[in-house]
């Protein structure tokens, strides 16, 4: 790419990716790879943690990630490559932090797929429990990674398919939530879901902040419409109003779906705090007792399909981020070929991997939970490179052709990596070691490839 960021290194016809996306297509990924339902899994724990306020919760966690949004924003804008956040820190940081951005964004782009699969085969062996759920994850690879190599259009178009029964599932259960709570009433109080159940004593804003750093995991994944910069019709201006779009739809649903299952729940925060078993069931289990039976079984089996194409939206994004390093030398080129302007190596070496990182977790009782505490850091790590790279391309190499605006380029930027950093400091030390020992492999490889390169200059 050149200092403009109009043409990508290596470009060739061979190493080029076919525009064929519009708005409505960078959205469906955009929100498949979060999942509308997202926060039914978490709810409980978010409850606890919160005190109750877990509406709120997602209102702070929502603003908090428009900071990292706003961000993407301005990098696509003068950056439009497949390449998202590597290629945003290369030219913003240096060819180094490039790298290290992209190393760390494959924690989240390649593993958190595996995360969604396993989900998907949870959610299907419970469906039908005389299937492994190992086979059922294994078929969600399998049928995903044939649609990405068909390509990201074809992809796209049965993706919005998917993404439009998990919007109406979701219309299903605000339907149904506000006919009980006008026929029943609450089970807690109006305002609770905003200001706390008082189970717990009075508001406590560090309860908040605590589950916010839970929270804010629900977001990753919009990120990923970033990866589709070379691919859409009409510019990154297109790709940087997806971003804040999907963002703001994503915090909008959150916060509607939370304040009405808070208020469906009989259960309060404290019992939940002080039986965390409880916590992983709490939203399906205020459904089936204040609705019903039906509605819980309709949300599963949205939450097992949905969480398949939820994947298929993150391998789609793993492999552009494969394809771009790939392109720029930084992984095999191998990586950066086409066919018919699909990056169909990359798809396929990213599939192999989620598909042993998937059925390895499958396999295990404890697999979950090792998935998850892998892709955060990552992910986090990543955001607070992309932050850097703002203020490195546009006020300390001065590369913008407009003046500096310090509030765009500077405020919200450093407010954006404070926060990112908070969130990793809030993660679990199991998450740290095994950031760290991935950052640590990666300055190696690093490492590697600049003696390599010193020497054939020799």
């Amino acid at each position: 790419m050149s200092e403009t960021g109009t043409t990508a290194p290596g470009a060739g016809e061979e190493h080029q990716l076919r525009r064929s996306l519009g708005f409505r297509d960078l959205v469906v990924y955009g929100l498949l790879f979060i999942a509308p339902m997202a926060p039914v899994g978490v709810f409980g724990t978010l409850d606890a943690k919160s005190h109750g306020a877990v509406a709120l919760v997602y209102v702070v966690a929502t603003i908090a990630m428009a900071f990292t949004a706003f961000s993407y924003a301005q990098m696509v804008r003068v950056v439009p490559q497949a390449g998202s956040v590597f290629a945003y820190a290369r030219v913003g940081l240096g060819n180094g932090a490039g790298f290290v951005a992209g190393w760390m964004a494959m924690l989240d782009y390649v593993l958190i797929p595996a995360v969604a699969y396993l989900f998907s085969g949870i959610a299907m062996e419970a469906l039908v429990p005389e299937v492994s759920r190992w086979v059922w994850t294994a078929i969600a690879v399998i049928v995903t990674t044939l649609l990405n190599l068909w390509g990201v259009r074809a992809a796209a178009r049965v993706g919005f398919l998917v993404l439009a029964m998990e919007i109406v599932v979701l219309v299903v259960f605000v339907v149904a939530a506000i006919v009980v709570l006008a026929r029943d009433g609450a089970a807690r109080d109006w305002l609770s879901p905003l200001s706390g159940d008082g189970t717990q004593g009075a508001f406590a804003l560090s309860a908040v902040v605590g589950a916010v750093s839970v929270a804010v995991l629900s977001y990753l994944g919009f990120d990923a419409i970033a990866t589709f910069a070379e691919e859409v019709t009409g510019g990154s201006a297109k790709v940087a109003r997806a971003l804040l779009f999907c963002l703001a739809l994503a915090g909008v649903l959150f916060v509607a779906q939370t304040y009405l299952v808070a208020l469906l729940e009989p259960v309060s925060s404290a019992q939940l705090a002080a039986e965390p078993e409880r916590q992983g069931s709490a939203f399906y289990d205020a459904v089936d007792a204040s609705v019903g039976t039906w509605l819980h079984d309709l949300v599963a089996v949205s939450k097992a399909i949905g969480a398949a194409f939820a994947a298929l939206a993150g391998q789609a994004a793993a492999g552009r981020l494969l394809f771009a390093m790939g392109r720029d030398r930084r992984l095999p080129g191998v990586l950066s070929r086409t066919d018919s302007g699909v990056p169909r190596v990359a798809i396929l070496v990213s599939a192999v991997i989620t598909m042993a990182a998937a059925v390895w977790a499958a396999r295990r009782d404890d697999g979950l939970d090792h998935l998850v505490s892998v892709v955060d850091v990552g992910a986090l790590t990543a955001f607070t490179l992309l932050h850097a790279s703002v203020v490195g391309w546009f006020v300390v190499r001065r590369r913008g052709d407009a003046p500096v605006n310090w509030w765009k380029h500077l405020v919200v930027p450093v407010l954006g990596a404070a926060i990112t950093v908070a969130v990793i400091v809030e993660a679990s030390g199991s998450a740290q070691v095994v950031g760290a020992i991935w950052l640590a492999v990666g300055l190696v490889v690093l490492a590697a490839q600049a003696r390599g390169r010193r020497a054939a200059e020799k």
